[in-house]
């Protein structure tokens, strides 16, 4: 329904969901003012990509009126959790402006022009910026939020579970009410957004069934152009529509359990704006969750600026594509309506056509005019050095190269300032060092902004966390394993609402292991939950409450499940700090347990896999429970993510309890010195120690001192070189662990050997002691030839001094 009036908006306490929409005839113009804006800054982008001025295009073409018709019911505190189709609607809520769209086409590298990756990221990933330049969190309900977006298809989805679900834990809580900053009683919608084809992920369905589980708030539209690049939905879906495939998940009426859904086509600007506006409010009052799948969507440029379209659609879709495009359908309305005639609208056209492209030739010469001047600078140096040059030529011939590059890159300074150097080399004068130094420069400016934020670089680093060292009495309690963890939950939980848990068999078992136990009962079945068996969105749930100011204690059963959930800690959460330059941050606390058991998928340690994939992420490997205890002291004084792998068989073992276990703080990065040795040091971690400890005894019958090294923490690693001063010491060393050979093993060889320098103390080849390359085999005897053993690791050392020395230590076993 249609008034010439201001938008009234429904209470959110009351009045029907299916009130009539007034929408003024001036608001309807401003939309069809910015949906030509956002299609020709498509346009103005995909030309630029193709003239080289930008490396990479992919647009929201097509997809502009459904966008503004859910900017329309989005409101502060809200959460967006999309992909990069969503221009229309960050500009519509003023989130990201046109400026800040070329910016990010040509990766500027300034976080003052690109606040949403600061070039890190290709064009059309967004991310509000939750953060202030201290790294403090700003007043969320006061703002439009994105989460930062990233490109793996679908993986927008498992964040979109927390970021939900983070609004009825704040409703639901009475604990949490005074985190005002973060929620306004649990009003806030999580939107989401995902293209028709991601849909056929398990991501997605895996989603879809946590959120209806979980009862979130969740808006999510599901752009529906009928492809996923040239594949159609009859290749995509079974039926080949979305909409018969989720009837499953639809509610019954009077019901809370279930989703909302609707269907509505992306051209039809006033059921767009009243769909939204209906979906919306229901989740936003009554916590029930909607997916709006959205058809007849066109995409007029195709996937993105690699391709073009025409080759694998018909021309009876592309014919269907123009007639049905959202923009010119629109147009059709207006016109229709007597909103604006043809000619008013098409001076709409030409003004925003001509705006755009000032706004991209101004934001060009902001970003060019920096380039041009070090290029001009690099070229001043070469034209110095060529005066005294006998290669005077050839460095002229490379300057002249340079200054007629079209299209200004940093990176065309940087090799032209390495084929000078090469050309002079031998010479000496001041202008070659001029030279040399602003190569220097040049890449400690790029490290920094292309590398910072990968760790938190706020006041609640964990670098700022101070050390307590655990106190024990002169007889001090033992526990078992399970129960120290226990003890030191229960005090984690009492002192902070913020900390919420959850997992598979988390909640009424108190986890496989017990060391939850009581705790659901004690503190709510919404501060300790349990979950299906979903590893993906335990993640994603984890990283959505952390985003929204929530203290997330995720637990993946076991470390063999952990690959499930792989995916999104490496593409999401480790790169949450650094892709958007500091602007948000999910202090995530990831448990699970590993190392010692026996069988094939409950054995494993893929730590080097870990290791790699978890950059940004601190990745901790204590030896038993009290260590374990230590590093959750730390983490929670701290706002970065981690995981914890907890020993397997630990829990059950007795363990001095220190009488400060609740307050008491392990430094990450530091090891420990768990056995004293001048002949040859062990490094290893986790279950191995004790492992390693029992070699050590054997190996002192033979005259040999092991010095055994406990890293304790994998990421980071020896920040301190404790390691390096005992290879100083013993000038041998064996790294050890269960992971597979070249895995973690090889990592800590190259941190120490290479990094920290150790290769000069060495007096023998620095060892590595690994497990098989294959899976642990089931049973007793499978595990023991499957991993290395005490009797495995005596060897390995004794190979050692038999090779140095092999009077003293012959050989007795060969």
């Amino acid at each position: 329904m249609l008034e010439t009036k201001q938008e009234i908006e429904p209470e959110l306490e009351s009045g029907s969901d299916s009130e009539p929409i007034f929408i003024s005839t001036a608001e309807i113009l401003r939309d069809y003012t910015l949906a030509n804006e956002s299609r020709n800054a498509s346009l103005i982008g995909r030309r630029e990509v193709l003239s080289g001025k930008a490396k990479f295009g992919i647009f929201g073409d097509g997809k502009e009126v459904a966008q503004l018709a859910m900017a329309k019911a989005f409101k502060k505190g809200d959460f967006r959790s999309g992909y990069y189709r969503d221009q229309t609607f960050m500009f519509a809520i003023g989130a990201a402006t046109i400026q800040q769209f070329f910016a990010q086409l040509y990766a500027i590298a300034d976080v003052s022009l690109e606040p949403h990756s600061a070039g890190r990221q290709m064009n059309a990933h967004f991310g509000t910026r939750s953060l202030n330049p201290d790294g403090t969190w700003r007043d969320l309900t006061q703002q439009f939020n994105t989460s930062s977006d990233i490109s793996p298809t679908g993986s927008q989805m498992p964040r979109l579970v927390g970021l939900g679900y983070a609004s009825r834990l704040y409703r639901e809580l009475d604990e949490l009410k005074h985190l005002t900053q973060f929620s306004r009683n649990g009003n806030e919608v999580a939107f989401g957004t995902i293209g028709n084809a991601s849909c056929a992920e398990g991501m997605f369905w895996e989603a879809i069934n946590a959120i209806g589980v979980l009862k979130a708030p969740v808006v999510l539209s599901i752009w529906d152009d009928g492809y996923g690049i040239s594949v159609p939905n009859e290749y995509q879906h079974t039926k080949t529509n979305l909409s018969d495939l989720l009837t499953g998940f639809q509610r019954e009426p009077n019901s809370k359990s279930g989703f909302d859904i609707y269907t509505v086509k992306g051209w039809d600007y006033m059921a767009l704006v009243e769909t939204y506006q209906k979906a919306a409010n229901i989740a936003r009052r009554d916590h029930v969750p909607a997916i709006i799948h959205v058809v007849e969507m066109t995409q007029p440029q195709g996937h993105s600026t690699s391709g073009s379209h025409e080759r694998y659609k018909s021309d009876e879709r592309m014919a269907f594509e123009e007639e049905f495009d959202c923009i010119r359908k629109m147009r059709e309305w207006i016109i229709e309506q007597r909103i604006a005639t043809a000619g008013e609208l098409d001076q709409i056209e030409r003004n925003t056509r001509k705006s755009v492209e000032n706004i991209r030739t101004k934001l060009w010469k902001t970003f060019s005019l920096p380039i041009y001047k070090e290029r001009q600078e690099v070229a001043n140096i070469i034209e110095e050095i060529e005066a005294t040059s006998p290669q005077k030529d050839e460095l002229a011939r490379l300057r002249r190269k340079l200054m007629e590059k079209k299209s200004p890159f940093r990176r065309d300074n940087m090799e032209a300032i390495q084929q000078a150097l090469l050309l002079v080399r031998g010479e000496q004068s001041p202008a070659v060092q001029k030279l040399a130094q602003w190569r220097t420069n040049q890449l400690a400016i790029s490290k920094e902004r292309y590398g910072s934020h990968l760790y938190s670089q706020s006041s609640k680093t964990h670098k700022n966390v101070l050390e307590i060292k655990p106190v024990y009495s002169e007889k001090p309690a033992t526990l078992k394993g399970y129960e120290v963890l226990n003890r030191a939950f229960d005090a984690i939980l009492g002192r902070d609402p913020r900390v919420i848990t959850f997992g598979e068999d988390v909640g009424q078992l108190g986890g496989v292991n017990q060391s939850m136990a009581g705790m659901q009962a004690k503190y709510g079945k919404l501060r300790v939950s349990d979950t299906g068996i979903r590893e993906v969105t335990i993640l994603g749930q984890a990283i959505g409450l952390a985003l929204r100011g929530l203290r997330p204690l995720a637990e993946i059963q076991y470390l063999d499940y952990l690959p499930y959930a792989l995916q999104i800690m490496s593409d999401d959460l480790a790169t949450i700090q650094w892709r958007t330059r500091g602007g948000q941050k999910a202090p995530v606390i990831v448990r699970t347990r590993g190392h010692r058991l026996e069988g094939v998928w409950h054995g494993g340690s893929p730590m080097g896999a870990v290791v790699h994939l978890l950059r940004g992420i601190h990745v901790l490997v204590p030896r038993n429970m009290v260590q374990a205890v230590g590093f959750y002291n730390t983490l929670l004084q701290t706002d970065e993510p981690a995981l914890v792998v907890e020993v397997l068989s630990g829990y059950r073992f007795r363990e001095r309890v220190p009488e400060n276990l609740t307050e008491f703080t392990i430094p990450l990065g530091v090891p420990e010195v768990v056995r004293d040795g001048d002949d040859v040091t062990v490094v290893t971690y986790g279950a191995m120690v004790g492992v390693a400890e029992r070699a050590a005894d054997m190996l002192a019958r033979t005259g040999i001192e092991v010095e055994v090294i406990d890293v304790r923490s994998l990421l980071p690693f020896d920040v301190n070189g404790r390691i390096l001063e005992s290879l100083q010491k013993t000038s041998r060393i064996l790294f050890l662990d269960e992971d597979v050979p070249g895995g973690a093993t090889a990592y800590m060889m190259q941190e120490v050997i290479e990094k920290q320098g150790g290769f000069y103390w060495l007096d023998s080849e620095p060892a590595t002691l690994a497990a098989t390359e294959h899976r642990p085999a089931y049973g007793s005897d499978g595990n023991y030839f499957s991993k290395p053993n005490a009797e495995d690791i005596f060897t390995a050392v004794y190979d050692i001094m038999n090779e140095a020395e092999p009077a003293s230590y012959p050989n007795f076993y060969k």
